[in-house]
């Protein structure tokens, strides 16, 4: 295909298409005997990014086909072809939109692409799941929102914390009042090897170069939020870095390594959120809830197991006069299940960030047959990235209290 003349997508934005989170995920083998189509409509999706890209199982999803695969770089391209048995190949985006019968696009490309893909995608007509995270600013996210009421075109955010196994548990058990209160609650996302996803094999600084680490808030943010159930409207943030060349040459202007933001919920509630590149400790996406009358704290990098606190008398709860939790302190073990029940058969396989991939693709293939939003919409994906936006400018301004604006929630 010949080369698009287009200024805002250079082949120097563009490399590393597809690299926004590693390249966790298996997939199953070509020689493995397709799902079975069950009735109704299928999908057919484009998938444009062929590192984080390959990584999901789309093609083993009883109602999805990917139809179109897309990457500057022949390798990767090669690699989303192999993966998804896809022949349908193409260099640059706006062909990849035009390809025919086209239902929706998956977008796995750096982050400062996010949006203007997204956007186009949708205006094309086209179902979007994207990367995270879901924009670098307040003004794009508003954009986002915005294209989605007009075009009517479903939106995702791939965010994988959403679907941990700890993290579906722990939404299901707030949802039934086993926690009682959940007054504070904390996630974080330690990532010391980012560092050496900074520079490509020639040495040339990719877009994660210097990114300031609260523009990055999702694996942290989509943990608490869809368990408490709870927008997070206040920060006060620290950040923490020092005079390595990388925080003083990249181009965010980024001067922190690592941010801790403390948080106030839409509930009244304390939460505190941290993301950290250079940390001595273990690779981390873990949260931990702690309620009035059961608490969960999820597996460290030292090893120490998912763990349930509660309140208990005999191993049932009993409440005094007042309905207080009365008893003794409980702290067990717990044996995380993996959910996979809730998949399609053909798609009870392990995957990425926690087996979270499949969980993701199922989802969003779901909404789209069923005409509804999808779980991590705009409006969360706006409440999961923005609060990081805010906290971020908080540091710079030696950890002010800013208010963070709530965009609200998806119609029903």
């Amino acid at each position: 295909m010949q080369k698009e003349n287009h200024t805002e997508l250079t082949r120097r934005d563009l490399f590393g298409l597809g690299a926004a989170a590693g390249l966790a995920g298996v997939a199953r083998p070509a020689s493995a005997t397709p799902p079975q189509e069950t009735s109704g409509k299928r999908v057919n999706i484009g998938i444009v990014g062929g590192g984080f890209g390959s990584s999901f199982q789309w093609h083993l999803h009883p109602n999805c086909k990917v139809s179109a695969v897309c990457d500057i770089r022949p390798d990767r391209l090669q690699r989303l072809s192999e993966v998804y048995r896809c022949p349908n190949t193409y260099k640059t985006f706006r062909e990849f939109l035009k390809h025919p019968e086209l239902d929706a696009v998956g977008v796995y490309t750096p982050a400062p692409l996010h949006v203007w893909m997204d956007i186009e995608a949708m205006k094309a007509g086209k179902h979007v799941i994207s990367a995270v995270p879901a924009g670098m600013s307040e003004e794009e996210l508003a954009r986002l929102l915005e294209t989605v009421k007009s075009t009517g075109m479903k939106y995702m955010m791939a965010e994988t914390s959403y679907y941990r196994p700890e993290v579906i548990t722990c939404r299901q058990w707030n949802k039934e009042g086993k926690f009682g209160t959940i007054m504070y609650s904390e996630a974080e996302y330690h990532h010391e090897g980012l560092l050496e996803l900074m520079y490509d094999e020639r040495g040339f600084p990719t877009w994660r170069h210097g990114f300031p680490p609260m523009h990055y808030p999702t694996h942290s943010t989509g943990i608490v939020i869809p368990v408490t159930g709870e927008r997070l409207v206040e920060v006060q943030a620290v950040g923490w870095g020092d005079n390595h060349e990388i925080l003083q040459t990249n181009e965010y202007k980024n001067p922190f390594w690592n941010t801790t933001g403390f948080f106030k919920t839409s509930g009244g509630h304390c939460a505190r959120i941290a993301v950290c590149w250079h940390i001595a400790d273990g690779e981390t996406e873990r949260g931990q809830f702690y309620g009035d009358r059961m608490s969960y704290i999820m597996a460290r990098p030292e090893k120490s197991p998912n763990t349930v606190i509660s309140i208990s008398k005999d191993g049932k709860t009993v409440l005094d006069s007042n309905g207080y939790p009365e008893g003794k302190v409980n702290i067990e073990a717990y044996n995380q299940p993996n959910h996979m029940e809730m998949l399609p058969e053909s798609m009870r396989v392990k995957s990425g960030h926690g087996g979270s991939h499949t969980f993701l693709a199922n989802e969003f293939i779901t909404a789209i047959r069923e005409d509804r939003h999808p779980a991590v919409n705009v409006w969360e994906a706006i409440a999961y990235t923005l609060p990081g936006i805010v906290a971020h400018q908080s540091a710079l301004k030696g950890g002010v209290p800013m208010k963070i604006k709530d965009y609200g929630k998806a119609p029903a």
